[in-house]
Formats: C-alpha cells, structure tokens, sequence
C-alpha cells in the first residue's frame, strides 16, 4: 500500500487515535468508512500500525556500541526507573550526553533505536522507560499508552529530571547534557528547558509548550521541529513563539512542509524520509555545537 492511497482524514483519525482521543474500536469504525476502491480495514490497519522488527536501523547488538539496562533513582518521580544506556565501544574520552524521551506508550523499539543512534553520533545516550513502575513498555503500544495514562504527567517529568542528574554523573559522561524526545517527549524536553538550569540544548520533535509564565526560566537554547499537518500540536507554537522572543531566549524552529504529526518515526507510514533525516541531521549538529 502506498502512502497516497489513504487521505489525510485517516491520518488524522491516527493521530487522534494514538493520543487516547479516541478508543481503538472507534477508531476502527471511522477508518472503515474510507474502505473504498480495494481497501480493508485490516490493510489500513496493517499498513498504519509500527512495524518494529522490520524498521531497526541500529539493531540492539550493533558491534559498534555498547548498550546495556540500568537502573537509576527518581526519587520524587517514579522511585527506581530502568533506562537504556548506550555508548561508542573503546571509547577514551568523557562523552556529551543526550536523554533521549519517547511518547505516550513508554520505552518501545523505535526510541531504542533513536537512542542508539545518538550513541552512534558520538554522544553517551541514556533513555528512561516511564513505565518501569508499572512494570515497564509492555510489548505492545496499545497497552503502553493505556499504562502511560495513569501515571502522573508531572511525575514522569521528575523521572527525566533525575535521569539528567544521574547521567551528569556517569564516569563516562562530560556533563554536558542535551534532551531530545517526541511528542510527549517533546513536552518533557521543552519542560526540562524551564526545570533544570543547567541542561545545555533542548530538541522538541512535535511537542507540547510551556505555558507562557514558565517560559522566562528556561536557559537551554532550543531546536523545534514542526509538523506542518499537525494541526493539534502546532496550535500553541504562536503563543510559545511570542513568548520566546519577549524574553529574549535562543531559539531557532523549523516547520517542515506536507509531513504529519510523527514523521520521525520510520515504523509508520507517518514517516517521511526527506524531513526526518533533515530534522536529525540539524539535531546532531545541534548538539555538537551545544555540547562541545
């Protein structure tokens, strides 16, 4: 199935879908409704769902890297939270670090991989699971949103503080530390720009804002990316936008033309090659200049 066989509606009713904006079985009904010309249902669904296993572009024993589970303590947060650690084999010198923060269904394949990524770029990377007190990403997206809704949004954001703090501590780390993450990561990364003051760049993918009283605390310098068919989440960039140049903040945001919500992640038909190696090539370079 091509990309181009579905409307934007469908990938709208996705999105809504994957944001717990509607429950799956209402999201299967509206989808039938655009089961025309060939089209099923369980094709659309075969063809929108993540395909992790297919997708990896750093598997888990790339020989490049070493990458290991760690635990670490967030104390006002989630207590004891598990985290993927991951880092350039043989290396010699104290690296920069990154947080990397995934979306609303905990720490899956797909941010493993983006995780393992930023390793491979030369940075010390380290992605919490959210999930880990209700016994972590279950396997299964749905079921990791359904785990993510009940737990406290705040307290969650406390889990990436402390994994800020545990990784500014890690031997092999320099303690320059930067955060990326997606969707609600991009909330929590926009978040940790305003809570922790010595975190030194922040790159939303997608996400949330600050409200505009918070905005004055943030010191880390900022890359945004945008959707342009992302309707949802680009509705508070103009505020957000406004604020950041009343308080004079280092930012630069980058709407890319004609990509939905998610076109990052390359296991759904969301993804588009040409903006997502774009926005992660500026994010690489980024952090670079930020970290060095």
């Amino acid at each position: 199935m091509k990309k181009t066989a579905l409307k934007q509606e469908v990938f709208d009713l996705y999105d809504n879908y994957v944001h717990n904006k509607i429950d799956r079985r209402e999201f299967m009904e509206k989808i039938s409704l655009y089961a025309v010309g060939g089209l099923t249902v369980p094709a659309m669904l075969d063809y929108l769902l993540p395909n992790y296993e297919d997708k990896q572009q750093v598997r888990a024993d790339d020989p490049r890297l070493k990458s290991e589970y760690v635990e670490y303590l967030s104390p006002k947060g989630g207590g004891k939270i598990k985290a993927l650690l991951s880092r350039p084999v043989n290396n010699e010198e104290k690296l920069p670090g990154i947080i990397v923060v995934h979306e609303n269904r905990g720490l899956n394949p797909h941010i493993e991989d983006v995780a393992r990524r930023a390793a491979l770029a030369g940075f010390i990377s380290f992605a919490p699971d959210a999930l880990t007190p209700l016994g972590g990403y279950p396997g299964n997206d749905d079921e990791g949103r359904t785990l993510q809704k009940q737990r406290d949004r705040d307290e969650m954001l406390e889990d990436f503080i402390a994994a800020f703090d545990h990784l500014k501590g890690h031997e092999e780390c320099s303690g320059k530390i930067g955060v990326v993450g997606f969707c609600f990561g991009g909330w929590i990364s926009n978040m940790m720009a305003v809570k922790v003051p010595d975190l030194l760049a922040a790159v939303p993918f997608y996400g949330g804002q600050p409200t505009a009283e918070e905005v004055p605390n943030i010191k880390a310098p900022l890359l945004l990316h945008f959707a342009a068919l992302d309707k949802r989440v680009n509705a508070g960039w103009p505020d957000y936008a406004a604020a950041l140049q009343e308080h004079n903040k280092e930012y630069s945001a980058h709407l890319y033309p004609d990509v939905n919500h998610g076109f990052h992640n390359d296991t759904t038909p969301r993804y588009d090659w040409d903006a997502a190696n774009l926005a992660w090539e500026r994010t690489i370079e980024f952090f670079k200049a930020k970290l060095s």
